[in-house]
């Protein structure tokens, strides 16, 4: 019998490499991005509403190409989704998806806060009593966007200071649709009741003293009562998966 033997060592005959053109960065389209975002997160644009292009483009003083690659990047975010021959509008998830985020909450924050505790204490800390602080003055003006910026700021410190790259780019994947919600939805309620303020001010608390099976059992609370809430505010008639969501955000 025949013994074929096959060579591990790599060919000397190397085929030749395609020509691969960088493309420069588009600063104008990034830009673009930026603000774009800022706009959804603020509630500029309301979640579900169609983004006019050409208006857009008009306002910023640009030609429409960026104003699409701006739209082409809150895509890969999860901000924007577009309909073919329709148009691009600002995401609004359905409370199904609601409950699929708030189940990836209850997952990546407690891991983010045990990281951030054994890696960067102090600096996490500092940045969270920052946030607290915002907040009590956001609370005094009842100013919702600034509540809301400064909430997303509480939970972002803890994946900023957990010095695992994988988990901070598990949590950006995600993170914009949060802070859209939380300020769009969260904020306008919670800067009315005390309640949300007490509960980020024990995140503190329980963060410092290092009690994290707390602090994980108070992330699981907290996100379900927001989520619970995100379902109803968001609630259509058509919105068969309520049910299902209500019922998954009740077993996190």
């Amino acid at each position: 019998m025949n013994v074929v033997k096959i060579s591990t060592r790599a060919s000397s005959a190397k085929a030749p490499l395609k020509a691969m053109r960088l493309q420069p960065t588009n600063s104008l389209a990034t830009q673009v991005a930026v603000r774009l975002r800022q706009a959804i997160i603020e509630g500029e644009l309301a979640l579900g509403a169609l983004i006019p292009e050409e208006a857009l483009a008009e306002s910023f003083g640009v030609s429409r190409t960026p104003v699409r690659e701006a739209i082409n990047q809150l895509q890969l975010q999860g901000l924007v989704y577009v309909r073919p021959q329709v148009g691009s509008f600002v995401f609004r998830p359905s409370a199904d998806d609601v409950a699929a985020l708030c189940q990836f909450r209850c997952v990546i924050e407690p891991k983010a806060a045990e990281l951030a505790y054994s890696n960067a204490k102090f600096a996490t800390v500092e940045a969270m009593e920052q946030s607290i602080e915002s907040m009590e003055s956001a609370l005094a003006r009842h100013d919702t966007v600034s509540y809301g910026h400064a909430d997303t700021a509480l939970h972002d410190a803890l994946f900023e200071n957990c010095g695992n790259v994988y988990l901070q780019e598990a949590y950006r994947l995600a993170a914009g649709k949060i802070a859209a919600l939380r300020t769009n939805l969260s904020a306008p309620l919670d800067v009315e009741r005390p309640e949300s303020f007490e509960e980020h001010k024990k995140f503190v608390r329980l963060f410092i003293k290092g009690d994290l099976a707390a602090f994980a059992a108070l992330v699981v609370e907290h996100v379900r009562g927001s989520g619970k809430a995100y379902v109803h505010a968001l609630r259509s008639d058509h919105d068969e998966d309520l049910a299902h969501a209500l019922a998954r955000l009740s077993d996190l």
